[in-house]
């Protein structure tokens, strides 16, 4: 569908809000762009089944899981489990439930509004505040970045033994990747992201039983422990994980992603939407809760209680599973994952990316630009790193890029519970007192658990 411009806006408008009431939101001026592939996957209408209508809206949740299970996900879960067993399952666990509340948000927000989050930002925020949220995000999208440089540079190592500062730079080439697809469709992107997360999906569960797992003591992972807030190396990895988990950057990535659907603009048409885009992200982040608990499990059976206890590299991991677990193709089966998740980690940041700066900034490049971009300012740290410390200092960045992913979250969850709280920007979507209270319970706690990093990390 066309960016479309009217003539008469100061006509259009009542006339829009006469068929749909004010309160809907008809938020989205025409100065807004519309999100590219804005209403181009078709849903049918009319009287047809439910299953036909929910595959419709299958898709946006996957591209968004990716970035609930990229590389810097590995290092958490990774060293988690090898350090600490099933402790931090529970984190695993709290931290996807976070995430499927705060995508679903952000679905609602970009259904019922037609703005993205920065979008919304930009609208009702002062320049100097839409600034620095801008500077926050492209930050988190850097980090993102890092990880998934490093860890198709590993997995290129591992497979094909190639250096990692020059598996590294190959990665770079993944720019072309982007533009090809984004050039066939968005469906055509949604095609190629769950095939390789059902890559990731079948490497882990093979993995899983092989490395044959007590059932009880996974049990017994998901039940809290106050350890984890006491013990600062604990907790250092447990925000790991939660910004590893919930990441920033995808809750501007989903609010616009959902508006590629082209359901009906109105009332009726927007409560549907949003009942759909929740289940299919939900659906999608419960796969990310699978494969990250997985990387825990195996990494505790393999290396938890024995001399590999301190384990904190992928590589290393990847050399030792095979004998470990007696399981041959063990490893195989772990760098192909590996790759598998740093190509489609690609693809999704740069979709942020793009949506982040013309939403902020009204700016939009080529797709390939935007990646090189990115993808130069992730690349100078790891060349730097590799060349000063060699291949140990990369996990210890790794870990580090994921601490940075969750000192940003504030920056993204606080505008997204302040927009959908509000009964004057949501109108009828606008969420329960009850919903309100526990987004921003989740808000607030995200800002506790990193200040105590901060003191932790500082003292």
């Amino acid at each position: 569908m066309s960016n479309t411009h009217h003539d008469h806006p100061e006509i259009v408008v009542p006339i829009v809000e006469q068929v749909e009431k004010p309160s809907v939101g008809a938020l989205a001026k025409d100065s807004d762009r519309r999100p590219e592939g804005f209403a181009s996957v078709h849903v049918p209408s009319g009287r047809v089944s439910w299953l036909r209508r929910f595959i419709a809206f299958v898709g946006p949740g996957y591209m968004v899981s990716v970035g609930y299970m990229d590389p810097g996900n590995w290092a958490t879960d990774l060293q988690g489990g090898a350090q600490f067993g099933y402790t931090l399952l529970v984190v695993i666990m709290l931290s996807n439930l976070m995430a499927i509340l705060l995508q679903a948000l952000s679905a609602r927000l970009g259904i019922a509004t037609g703005r993205d989050l920065a979008q919304a930002c930009r609208a009702y925020f002062p320049s100097s505040i839409n600034i620095v949220l801008w500077l926050a995000c492209e930050l988190a999208i850097i980090a993102c970045d890092l990880a998934e440089v490093i860890g198709t540079a590993v997995a290129l190592q591992l497979l094909f033994g190639i250096p990692l500062i020059f598996g590294a730079l190959i990665s770079a080439l993944d720019a072309f990747l982007v533009l090809f697809l984004m050039n066939r469709g968005f469906r055509y992107i949604e095609a190629f992201i769950i095939t390789l997360l059902s890559i990731i999906a079948v490497c882990f569960a093979v993995q899983l039983v092989a490395a044959a797992p007590p059932l009880l003591s996974i049990a017994k992972g998901f039940v809290p422990d106050f350890d984890i807030i006491k013990n600062k190396h604990l907790l250092y990895i447990a925000i790991g994980i939660i910004g590893a988990t919930v990441m920033p950057h995808n809750l501007y990535l989903h609010s616009s992603l959902v508006q590629t659907r082209d359901f009906e603009r109105t009332s009726l048409g927007r409560k549907d939407a949003i009942r759909w885009a929740t289940w299919d992200s939900t659906i999608a982040l419960m796969l990310a809760l699978f494969i990250n608990a997985a990387i825990l499990i195996v990494a505790a059976v393999a290396f938890h209680g024995t001399a590999h206890q301190g384990i904190t590299e992928i590589g290393e991991a990847y050399h030792l599973l095979s004998p470990i677990l007696g399981f041959g193709i063990a490893s195989t089966l772990f760098a192909i994952a590996l790759l598998a998740a740093g190509t489609n980690s690609t693809i999704t940041g740069t979709l942020a990316g793009q949506i982040v700066m013309e939403g902020f900034l009204g700016l939009r490049m080529p797709h390939w630009a935007r990646r090189l971009l990115t993808r130069s300012l992730a690349l100078f740290p790891v060349i730097v790193v590799t060349a000063l410390y060699g291949d140990s200092g990369v996990g210890e960045l790794l870990i580090f890029s994921q601490i940075v992913l969750s000192m940003q979250l504030p920056f993204a969850v606080v505008p997204l519970v302040l927009f959908v709280s509000s009964k004057r920007k949501m109108g009828e979507f606008v969420i329960s007192k009850t919903l309100s209270i526990v987004s921003w319970i989740v808000s607030v706690l995200i800002i506790i658990l990193n200040g105590k990093l901060l003191l932790d990390v500082c003292s």
